[in-house]
């Protein structure tokens, strides 16, 4: 199996090839939450870059819960022919184009002014950054049926928007990610305790989304291969998850690792364990393939082809790309034409993990930031620079979300 090798999912559709512009959280949305010009002349270069698949940064299902002050929303479609132009832009030299849906849970900074919620009333831990985070209100059963079918009209609009698929956001400590995990969720009804309980909302969403889209349109899932947390979700875990999911119709798994408490797709893990630095979640992702009927995509510092074509040596169907397309958006182009590029962010080694999280993602941001305006990206960018400016646009992104949901 090569890098350049289609791929045919369960529901029939093709992928070029097994390279994935796997998503990052971009935060260009325009004024009113919908794709700006700088996120759709972003998507442009990374259309053009050669990945057989594009995957959204952060779709919200709900425009009360954000990741970030300055994240796209679809939960109707009063914005939809902007969601047209972003889907026409990203499929145009033949990709597939799959938005991500996602809600935060409680993953949403304070300072947004919004309710967090979550399976429980469990706070985050950052140490002294956990007051930038509220503690959540524990889910009812009402809200609980009403998110999902949040999440399954989210996905409606992104068919009729134009793109070819969904990925349902299950990782990196988000809403769904937090009911998987025995650390966020100690639920003792239906949706908490066991396993299977456990991953009942997932289920559940899943179900609702293609239940609402046609057999033609992609439905992929995104899912920790472990939270790297003690005590929490773990790759044994993300393995029987993806044995409940063979029962269902996906069309694709990718797996990745870690939250905000424990970064681990940045290759930081906080249960012990020493993660590689590039294809952080390989060893895992490959016994869980094994376990899959749907096609499995690995992502989490990958930026070589080499590298590439060892994940798919595994048995893993796809390799996603993230930092590295960032960087250089044009490396699956740069690859097939047989040149050995590269890209990488040097490691940001300060001793207060948060914070170098925080600046480490901010460099990312950076390079998403040049590549929105038409500019060429700077990986050497000093991180307390990108973290200043990245605060600074947070800060006034901020004020603008909490006038907009003041007027309704």
């Amino acid at each position: 199996m090569t890098a350049f090798q289609a791929l045919q999912l369960p529901n029939g559709t093709t992928i070029t090839n097994r390279i994935a512009k796997a998503a990052m959280e971009e935060n260009l949305a325009d004024a009113n939450q919908g794709p700006s010009a700088e996120l759709l002349r972003l998507y442009q270069a990374w259309a053009e870059g050669g990945a057989g698949l594009l995957l959204t940064g952060n779709v919200m299902v709900d425009r009360r819960a954000m990741t970030g002050p300055g994240g796209v929303v679809l939960e109707d479609e009063r914005q939809l022919d902007k969601f047209r132009e972003w889907a026409r832009i990203g499929r145009a030299q033949g990709a597939q184009f799959w938005m991500q849906i996602n809600h935060p849970g409680r993953q949403m900074q304070a300072n947004l002014g919004q309710q967090t919620v979550a399976p429980s009333a469990v706070a985050l831990e950052l140490g002294g950054l956990s007051k930038m985070f509220p503690v959540p209100k524990a889910l009812d059963e009402a809200q609980i049926q009403a998110l999902i079918q949040r999440f399954a009209r989210t996905a409606q609009l992104a068919e009729q928007a134009g793109f070819t698929g969904v990925q349902i956001h299950a990782a990196h400590g988000y809403l769904l990610s937090q009911f998987l995990s025995p650390i966020s969720n100690k639920r003792t009804d239906s949706w908490g305790g066991t396993l299977e309980n456990r991953a009942r909302l997932l289920l559940e969403v899943v179900k609702a989304v293609r239940a609402l889209v046609a057999p033609s349109f992609c439905v992929a899932v995104k899912l920790n291969s472990a939270d790297f947390q003690r005590g929490g979700f773990d790759a044994a875990d993300a393995k029987r998850v993806v044995q409940l999911l063979n029962e269902l119709d996906v069309d694709l798994v990718e797996l990745s690792g870690g939250s905000y408490e424990a970064p681990a797709m940045q290759g930081d893990a906080r249960d012990g364990r020493t993660l590689a630095r590039e294809a952080y979640f390989l060893e895992f992702a490959s016994e869980i393939a094994a376990a899959a009927t749907m096609p499995v995509m690995v992502t989490g510092g990958i930026r070589r082809l080499p590298v590439v074509e060892q994940v798919l040596a595994s048995g893993v169907a796809m390799a996603g790309i993230a930092t590295a397309l960032a960087i250089n958006p044009a490396l699956p182009k740069q690859w097939q034409a047989g040149q050995q590029s590269s890209a990488e962010l040097a490691p940001i080694r300060w001793k207060h993990k948060a914070l170098a999280s925080l600046a480490y993602m901010a460099v990312v941001k950076f390079q998403l930031r040049q590549l929105s305006l038409g500019k060429h990206t700077h990986a050497g960018v000093s991180p307390l620079r990108a973290l200043l400016l990245e605060q600074l646009k947070s800060a006034r992104r901020t004020r603008q979300y909490k006038r907009l949901m003041a007027a309704g």
